[in-house]
């Protein structure tokens, strides 16, 4: 009788191990909307296992959709090691869809949209930091939570960081006009000397975005959507001359988080020479920065293997996570 009972006892305790570690590796894929900033926000949450530490991604733009299909292609990895949260940011997508910004766009107020869901993530997956990693725009919300909350990141990752935008859109300007000269592009030299920096209105903003993409090798899907994202869209691209104005390399001179740079080689938007000197400068309790010698300023979509590969070999390894 005793034997029985300690076959059912050891039985029992196998059903429970084996349940509690099927429960700890479920995979999660659910699009959520969350109430941020007095609006509903979108959320895309996935991870081969939710049990994972929460991964934080925020797209460029401004204006440019978080969640979309293209985006498996430099997320799908991470998403076997992080609980990955894809984000429509205010007035993008699908949080557009369901109700426009009630008021005006400013830096602030995506900044204190991204510290709202950073606690409201932390909060529902009872976890108590998580990575962030920005991208362009993004760089200046997550450079926002490096500086503000460190205390709630185990590392920040800035993809082709904006540091100080209109010293980047100065050198741009002026490379873009020397090669129209030396290529006798009569169309660049007559467009390129309209603009003016900072851009004066949206069709400057388009005319630089233009050749820089054209002399990058970089082809235009849809030249009338690209055209009417900077020529009608003067809310997002007030947002977007708000944030150049911030200099890093004198607000931001120390970060108390591991901080790592993405860097392309050839990024001229986002310029990688000024990248590379605020990283010099930059106090942090721990640093590295990546270069990818293929890329200019879409590191995501031009090396996303390697992009991944980066996180998780080489940073990941790096932090002890917290229970």
């Amino acid at each position: 009788m005793m034997i029985k009972i300690l076959y059912q006892l050891v039985f029992c305790s196998l059903v429970i191990l084996i349940s509690s570690q099927c429960l700890a590796q479920t995979k999660i894929d659910t699009t959520e909307v969350l109430r941020i900033g007095g609006i509903k926000q979108v959320v895309k949450i996935e991870s081969k296992d939710r049990s994972k530490p929460l991964f934080l991604f925020i797209t460029g733009g401004p204006g440019s959709e978080g969640i979309y299909d293209e985006n498996k292609a430099y997320l799908d990895e991470l998403k076997k090691h992080f609980l990955v949260v894809a984000w429509d940011q205010r007035n993008c997508g699908q949080t557009l869809k369901l109700n426009p910004s009630p008021v005006k766009l400013t830096v602030k107020l995506y900044e204190n949209d991204t510290q709202e869901l950073v606690r409201a993530l932390l909060k529902q997956f009872h976890q108590k930091k998580l990575f962030i990693m920005g991208w362009s725009w993004g760089t200046v919300l997550g450079f926002y939570m490096a500086s503000k909350h460190p205390d709630q990141l185990y590392a920040y990752m800035a993809i082709s960081p904006a540091v100080d935008q209109w010293l980047s859109e100065r050198i741009s300007l002026n490379e873009l006009k020397q090669k129209a000269v030396q290529e006798r592009n009569a169309r660049a030299i007559s467009e390129l000397a309209k603009v003016k920096i900072p851009f004066e209105n949206g069709v400057q903003n388009y005319y630089d975005r233009k050749w820089l993409s054209i002399f990058n090798g970089e082809a235009i899907e849809d030249t009338t959507a690209f055209k009417k994202y900077f020529t009608e869209n003067s809310e997002m691209m007030a947002l977007f001359k708000e944030a150049n104005y911030i200099n890093l390399t004198v607000s931001l001179p120390k970060i108390n988080c591991p901080v790592y740079f993405f860097v392309g080689r050839k990024d001229h938007q986002t310029n990688y020479s000024i990248s590379e000197k605020y990283y010099n400068q930059l106090a942090a309790p721990k640093k590295d920065l990546f270069w990818f010698e293929k890329s200019g300023h879409l590191i995501p979509v031009t090396e996303p293997e390697l992009m991944q590969e980066v996180v998780i070999t080489k940073i990941l390894p790096q932090v002890t996570l917290m229970k």
